[in-house]
């Protein structure tokens, strides 16, 4: 689908400086690059997803932690089939964006910078329902960006999110030992993504390992507290929430423990809501089921 450039091109509060000497991590020119620059003045990559007919509905994405927007174009291009219109960004410190590798100086930066983009769309396309789709740490950004705007959006869409933390990573001792250490050493690896958790697909899994774009080093201590930070401010939002959510998870999820959705179910206090369990399914469902 079309990156929509044109589109981009003809506004200036997206892109205010054109001959920004600015590049990507990937040392491109960010004036080469559909972006929007965030409160910080980061430089964030983003992807647009037109449909060939008068769109519906926006459609924002939140991918998950070391991934970035691009890994979800199968599930958007399926979405502008129906009509939608999708968009998305590469969070601070991943993909094309700007920041250090995984790093993030507060979770709630993930917050503010999707409720510009969402904002800026809406500018553009008044009158048009909002929904907010989220897998994994996706799903902690849309939970709490929902809850922080009540009633701005028509519906959630949440993909084994992140809501819990694993009981096995989450021991009180491995707790106050994250806090101690992020204290003296914020920037030491507590240990990588397991690319064979991702996807029972081994196509998947290879193209996970191999994408350049992905962030396959260690997770930080300074990153790790702030999911757990994130996972305190979700116990606080869940009860606020009251629009229409849609929850899909697998069984045998090694990253975002299942326990989160059925707390979600019986947290939150929309009357339309549904979680749907996929019997041994890992991780990224959008990538190893034929469902989607």
């Amino acid at each position: 689908m079309s990156c929509f450039f044109q589109h981009l091109a003809g506004h200036s509060s997206r892109m205010p400086e054109e001959s920004s000497p600015k590049r990507s991590p990937q040392n491109i020119p960010y004036k080469d690059l559909p972006h929007i620059i965030n409160a910080d003045g980061q430089h964030l990559f983003c992807r647009y997803w037109k449909p060939a007919t008068t769109a519906r509905a926006l459609v924002f994405i939140a991918h998950g932690a070391g991934e970035h927007c691009g890994r979800y174009d199968e599930l958007a291009q399926r979405l502008t089939e129906l009509n939608l219109f999708v968009f998305a960004h590469d969070h601070v410190g991943h993909g094309q964006s700007e920041g250090d590798r995984v790093v993030v100086s507060d979770f709630h930066v993930f917050i503010r910078d999707s409720l510009q983009h969402i904002d800026l769309m809406k500018k553009d396309h008044p009158g048009l329902p909002v929904f907010i789709l989220g897998h994994s740490m996706g799903g902690a950004i849309s939970i709490l960006t929902a809850s922080e705007r009540l009633g701005d959006f028509s519906g959630m869409v949440l993909i084994s999110p992140l809501v819990v933390a694993s009981p096995e990573v989450a021991t009180p001792i491995k707790v106050f030992a994250a806090k101690v250490l992020n204290l003296v050493l914020p920037n030491l690896s507590l240990g990588s993504i397991d690319p064979n958790a991702v996807s029972r697909n081994k196509k998947e899994m290879e193209s996970y390992t191999s994408d350049p774009l992905v962030y396959h080093g260690g997770m930080k201590v300074s990153f790790v507290i702030q999911l757990m930070n994130a996972i305190a401010r979700i116990e606080r939002a869940l009860p606020k929430l009251t629009l229409p959510i849609l929850v899909l998870h697998g069984s045998s999820d090694k990253l975002c423990d299942i326990k989160g959705s059925y707390l979600l179910m019986d947290t939150v206090q929309s009357q339309d809501k549904t979680l749907k369990v996929y019997e041994e399914a890992y991780h990224a469902l959008h990538k190893e089921l034929p469902e989607f």
